[in-house]
C-alpha cells in the first residue's frame, strides 16, 4: 500500500470516528420518539422485572420513548416516569415494536452498561454487540371483559393464595408471553382452571376468581 493511500485511509477512519462521536454525545440528551401503551402495565425503576415497580401505564396512554435497553424502554409520561416493556408499546404510528430490539422501531437504539448511554451502529440495523433480552414475562388480570377496566399483573412465578379485595371480580386475562395461569374459585388453589393464552371473557369463571398462580 502505498504512502498516499494509506493517508487517505486514515483521514477517512479519523473522520468515521468523530462523526460517531458526536452522535452518542448529542443524539440521546434531544431524542425521543412518540408511543403507545397497548395494555396496563408495570412502570418499574430499572430495565428488568427486578427492579421496583413505581406507577402503571394505562393501555392507550401516549408517553415519550426516550431510551432503550435490550427488550425494555425508558418512558416519560404523566406521572412517575420509568421502564417498560417493548411488549407492551405500540409506535407512536401504532406500528408494532420489534420485542427484542425496540428501539429499531423507535428510530433508535440506546444501551448502557453503568457507563453511560451507547448506540449501536450497523448496516441493515444489525447491532455491534448482542442485546441480552431481560426476562419479563407478566400476566395482567382485568376487572371488565376484553382488556378493560382495572387491573394488577403478576409475574413468572408470582401468586396469591387469596385475592382478598380482588376476590370475584376478574373478567379477562392479558396473557401475552403464553404463560401457565391458574385460576381458581377457591382460596389456596382449589377448584381450578388453567390458561395458557390471553382470555377475553372467561366464561363461567367470570367475577368468580378468589386465588391465582403463574408459572
Amino acid at each position: 500500500m502505498n504512502r498516499s493511500t494509506r493517508k487517505l485511509l486514515l483521514n477517512i477512519a479519523t473522520g468515521v470516528a468523530v462523526a460517531a462521536t458526536a452522535v452518542v454525545v448529542f443524539l440521546p440528551a434531544a431524542y425521543a420518539a412518540p408511543g403507545t401503551v397497548t395494555t396496563n402495565v408495570n412502570v418499574r425503576s430499572g430495565p428488568g422485572t427486578s427492579y421496583g415497580v413505581v406507577d402503571t401505564a394505562r393501555r392507550g396512554e401516549r408517553v415519550d420513548v426516550r431510551q432503550c435497553q435490550g427488550s425494555w424502554c425508558y418512558i416519560e409520561k404523566s406521572g412517575p416516569d420509568g421502564w417498560v416493556s417493548a411488549n407492551y408499546l405500540a409506535t407512536g404510528s401504532g406500528g408494532a415494536v420489534h420485542p427484542t430490539q425496540p428501539g429499531i422501531s423507535f428510530g433508535f437504539q440506546i444501551g448502557g452498561d453503568g457507563d453511560g448511554p451507547t448506540i449501536n451502529f450497523g448496516i441493515g440495523n444489525q447491532p455491534q454487540r448482542p442485546i441480552i433480552r431481560p426476562v419479563n414475562d407478566e400476566v395482567c388480570f382485568f376487572d371488565r371483559t376484553r382488556f378493560r377496566g382495572d387491573s394488577f399483573c403478576l409475574e413468572a412465578g408470582q401468586s396469591s393464595r387469596d385475592l382478598r379485595g380482588w376476590a370475584d371480580r376478574i373478567s379477562s386475562i392479558d396473557n401475552p408471553d403464553g404463560l401457565r395461569v391458574q385460576v381458581c374459585s377457591d382460596a389456596n388453589y382449589r377448584n381450578c382452571r388453567t390458561y395458557t393464552t390471553s382470555a377475553s371473557s372467561l366464561g363461567g369463571f367470570d367475577n368468580y376468581i378468589v386465588s391465582v398462580r403463574v408459572r
